[in-house]
């Protein structure tokens, strides 16, 4: 078996192997690969070949987290990952990824990072959850809010725009969230021309373009951006029971968030409203007059991370208290395991490899899921996965790594 980069005349092969893998048609065309070829950018492709036929499929690309705190740290993002049916159970995956992972250790990412189609699979390379991911849908006529009043009046003004206005504006405010929002991630270019009907990835050419609103604060910063779609629902008697589905919804200051969800919930012959994805502790539901009217529909695990280096990515990070912790990290692929010292506090943080004794004993999947400060170490003490070795050692861990807010990544990959 063939494991290695794949070339340009091999990305059909590499492409109908993919889509096999994900379950679409494989035909791939060449508008499919022209698509492809337009979003790839720097991307690293890998392939798995028996006998001149791909069976395996692997794709990383340079990305940057948001740390706790704001700052950004490298990252190699891994997307396109299938196995062929017919050759499951052979160690590709595992060869494909201990190829990368390696590569960007040597190149100074400092995390990896994917969405997890399984929940199984990951944990064993080193990954943990690291974000969680909720969606809710708004009953409207419950909500509360007055329909005679379809904007709150906070000085501000909600406009809806085309797909060209939101390549203009939308990546400038996508910067400003990411750089505050712990577990939000970098977007390509091509992010936006995807999402606005310039690229067809998968060859569609019947795309259908969505609405698109911002909020703009009173001095006319744009501060709020969303995308939604409308069914089209009636019942026998002529009564609308139509659902707005949110695409994705941005916003830099609670004002743009409540007018972005006012507005949605004020749109004629919507009674309901798919949220989209959302952090678990947006201000969606509390913010509705009624927040039973907002019912959770999904929560699940979301942005996945793997530490590549301890040091770096303990101090990159910010702390509210200061506190010193030992920590021994168990890292089965030899890429980031051993023995550290944090020494934080609220001013800056060292993590020095040091032989004191360790407080609590973790897997670096386990320490992916404290990193961005939404696991608990207190839970995972309970739960076997950390050894607590000191008394009392996991929740000073909690006190030192856990945040007020808790992470968000607004997007997929």
């Amino acid at each position: 078996m063939d494991v290695r980069p794949i070339t340009d005349p091999e990305l059909p092969a590499w492409m109908r192997a993919l889509n096999t893998g994900f379950l679409r048609p494989p035909t791939v065309t060449e508008q499919h690969l022209a698509a492809r070829r337009a979003t790839l950018g720097d991307s690293r492709l890998y392939g798995a070949f028996d006998a001149g036929t791909c069976v395996a499929t692997f794709r990383s690309f340079p990305q940057e987290v948001t740390a706790v705190g704001g700052t950004p740290v490298p990252a190699d993002a891994i997307s396109n990952v299938t196995v062929t049916p017919t050759h499951r159970r052979r160690g590709l995956l595992t060869r494909l990824m201990s190829d990368d992972l390696t590569a960007a250790k040597d190149r100074g990412d400092v995390v990896a990072t994917l969405m997890a189609a399984e929940y199984r699979i990951y944990g064993r390379h080193g990954f943990g959850p690291a974000t969680t991911m909720t969606e809710w849908m708004i009953d409207v006529q419950r909500a509360g809010f007055d329909p005679r009043h379809p904007v709150p009046l906070a000085g501000g003004r909600t406009d809806l725009i085309d797909g060209e206005e939101v390549r203009k504006i939308g990546p400038d405010l996508h910067e400003r969230l990411r750089r505050a929002q712990p577990g939000a991630v970098s977007r390509h270019e091509h992010w936006w021309d995807m999402n606005t009907g310039v690229i067809h990835l998968h060859g569609d050419t019947h795309w259908t373009e969505p609405f698109y609103a911002v909020y703009r604060s009173a001095d006319g910063e744009v501060e709020g951006l969303v995308s939604y779609e409308a069914d089209d629902k009636w019942t026998d008697a002529k009564l609308p029971l139509n659902t707005a589905s949110v695409n994705w919804l941005l916003s830099v200051t609670p004002a743009a968030e409540r007018a972005l969800w006012h507005y949605l919930c004020s749109i004629d012959w919507i009674t309901r409203v798919k949220s989209g994805w959302r952090s678990p502790d947006d201000l969606l539901p509390l913010l509705l007059p009624d927040p039973r009217a907002a019912s959770i529909t999904t929560q699940t695990d979301w942005l996945w991370v793997r530490i590549l280096d301890v040091v770096r990515a303990l101090e990159a990070r910010t702390y509210d208290t200061a506190g010193a912790l030992v920590l021994e990290v168990v890292d089965r692929a030899g890429l980031a395991g051993g023995r550290f010292l944090l020494d934080a506090t609220p001013d800056g943080a060292a993590c020095t490899p040091t032989t004191r004794d360790a407080d609590v004993t973790l897997d670096v999947a386990d320490l992916a899921s404290l990193w961005l400060g939404d696991q608990s170490a207190a839970r995972l003490a309970a739960l076997g996965r950390l050894g607590e070795e000191r008394a009392g050692a996991a929740r000073e861990a909690d006190a030192l790594l856990r945040t007020s807010g808790r992470p968000w990544c607004p997007d997929q990959f």
